[in-house]
């Protein structure tokens, strides 16, 4: 069976020269095939991703053909007429399955506006909105290594599609043939003919505009900020850079080797703004440049991570960490010039800190947890937006240095994040503090809340069923005791059911179902762990909580190290 699939490609797979090399290089090499075909590429709620390549478990022309074919097939079973936005990334082969899509919703009868170059994802959010577009596409793989490559696709409130849409698009895809089955046509035709138009510097400087409009302090000078700043060679390079100077940060050095597009990544592999490795150029850059603030987009700008000068040296700040500041300063900045809405409203994922939850009661605002994915986040936001009271919402955020304030799009922005990040840091500047003083302040107050996070990565057909096996043995041995605490809830976010361990009760968790295991500690501590939705890896997240910072410190490594060790890693 995988070895058919792999003659019919080596046959009929002759349209990009890259992929019949590399047939032609497996040959003979059943490894190489056997993870190449022994699955469908599966399109989710967070569209396609996948190592780029030949095979239909890759991302290549004919898979983004399939997946394309779909979304049109789509978005014409609920509209006539239809209308798409398609942006692209740096990455590998972006710029070719954006064309190729393109010519395939214009061959279906859809309306394709198209950025002309590439652009973060939450401007492609934007523009749907703003176009009141029917569905939209970003060719992106985010933050993963150079090797992958992935297809995001949203609805027309801008959010990455339902999964009722998702099972729609997963269902053509597996019934069209990816040789024959996709209705294409030449993109310069289309172009010429205006079924495909380019989106114009208008709607880039509304998107621009619309960011702008989330300065909290707008008269503040922030002429005195020093920033380092790293797009990670992504697409974040000149609306990052045209925002800050929009709000009067001037003093912006750019990492040289990491400013232009660049899908390769050479200099930092994991182009993850989470990772120290990432910010190695731009240390090194500090040596000789001083700077207060070091600041990363990744690939497509939709995450941002900061390192802070602190004491002479420089100091990375986690997802939480930001999240927290920025909530805080967002709801006392806002209460204290008298603009704070009434009943604000703040979104976070159920893996996020809970010192946020300290931070909203302190100030009258409620905080609502949704699932691990942005597009949950973006909900909450319609859901404002429908009863004409969006104006409530104050801050989404994961810890997973995903941002957004203000209602112009769906999904997290890291260029409003930049933004926001950087007003912070001049605002705290001019009081003599930095952002760290900031964040031990919080933490003062609220309570030493230290998170981590852990990933395991399972790649390939035995990766998938070793975490498959490693959720199934939880389920049917939940753990009693760990790091000698005893578990007093679980939450299965599959099942949707939370168990409280003391009286044995359950109760119905009213949130849409997820292969999650949430696990609360008599201590006060707490883990989770889940599967990615867009890696080979699953996930541990530990939260630790304690009396003073040695205390949270401690913990912390302990539970990382008992989480590890019940994951059999």
């Amino acid at each position: 069976m995988i070895n058919d699939k792999y003659l019919l490609w080596c046959e009929k797979a002759t349209k990009d020269p890259d992929l019949v090399d590399e047939l032609k290089q497996m040959a003979g090499n059943n490894e190489l095939i056997s993870d190449a075909f022994y699955k469908e590429l599966e399109f989710g709620t967070a569209g396609l991703r996948g190592v780029i390549g030949a095979g239909t478990n890759r991302m290549n022309i004919y898979t983004v053909g399939q997946a394309s074919q779909g979304l049109a097939d789509y978005v014409n079973s609920v509209t006539k007429n239809g209308t798409i936005v398609i942006g692209y990334d740096s990455r590998i082969k972006s710029d070719v399955f954006a064309k190729a899509s393109a010519e395939i919703f214009a061959a279906n009868g859809l309306k394709v506006y198209m950025y002309s170059e590439l652009m973060p994802t939450p401007m492609v959010s934007f523009a749907i909105r703003r176009l009141k577009c029917d569905a939209g596409i970003m060719v992106t793989a985010s933050h993963n290594p150079a090797k992958y490559n992935g297809y995001k696709a949203y609805g027309p409130d801008g959010t990455q599609l339902s999964p009722e849409a998702a099972d729609y698009v997963l269902s053509i895809m597996q019934s069209v043939d990816a040789f024959t089955g996709v209705k294409t046509t030449d993109f310069d035709l289309a172009l010429k003919e205006g079924k495909i138009e380019y989106i114009g510097e208008d709607i880039i400087n509304e998107y621009l505009e619309a960011v702008k409009t989330q300065q909290i302090e707008p008269k503040l000078d922030m002429s005195n900020l020093r920033v380092i700043y790293s797009p990670l060679n992504g697409t974040g390079n000149k609306p990052v850079r045209e925002i800050l100077k929009r709000i009067g940060v001037s003093n912006v050095t750019v990492v040289p080797e990491q400013e232009l597009p660049d899908g390769n990544f050479p200099t930092a592999p994991y182009p993850n703004p989470e990772i120290r490795q990432a910010f190695d150029c731009a240390l090194k850059l500090a040596e000789t440049v001083p700077a207060d603030l070091l600041l990363a987009t990744d690939p497509d700008c939709d995450r941002v991570g900061i390192a802070v000068r602190q004491n002479g040296s420089y100091e990375l700040l986690t997802g939480n960490d930001v999240g927290a500041i920025m909530l805080y300063y967002i709801l006392s900045r806002k209460t204290a010039g008298g603009k704070l809405p009434q009943n604000p409203i703040a979104v976070k994922t159920i893996v996020t800190s809970e010192i946020c939850q300290k931070i909203c009661d302190d100030f009258g605002c409620s905080l609502i947890n949704v699932l691990t994915g942005f597009k949950f986040i973006g909900e909450q936001i319609s859901i404002l937006e429908a009863k004409n009271e969006e104006e409530r919402f104050i801050l989404g955020y994961e810890e997973s240095y995903g941002y957004l304030a203000g209602a112009h799009c769906r999904d997290k922005d890291a260029v409003v994040a930049s933004m926001l990040i950087c007003e912070m840091a001049a605002f705290y500047k001019n009081e003599g503090k930095t952002l760290i003083d900031v964040l031990n302040e919080i933490y003062d107050k609220y309570g030493y809340y230290y998170c981590a996070q852990k990933s395991f990565t399972c790649e390939g057909q035995s990766g998938m069923a070793r975490i498959k096996g490693i959720m199934e043995d939880l389920r049917a041995n939940p753990p009693k005791i760990f790091n000698s605490s005893k578990i007093i809830k679980i939450n299965d976010y599959k099942t949707s059911i939370s168990h409280n361990c003391v009286n044995n009760e359950q109760t119905k968790i009213d949130l849409p179902s997820s292969d999650v295991l949430s696990y609360f500690l008599e201590d006060g501590c707490s883990f989770i762990v889940r599967p990615s939705g867009t890696e080979p890896k699953i996930k541990l997240y530990i939260g630790a909580v304690g009396n003073s910072h040695k205390q949270a410190v401690e913990k912390r490594s302990e539970l990382t190290e008992a989480g590890t060790k019940l994951l059999g890693f």
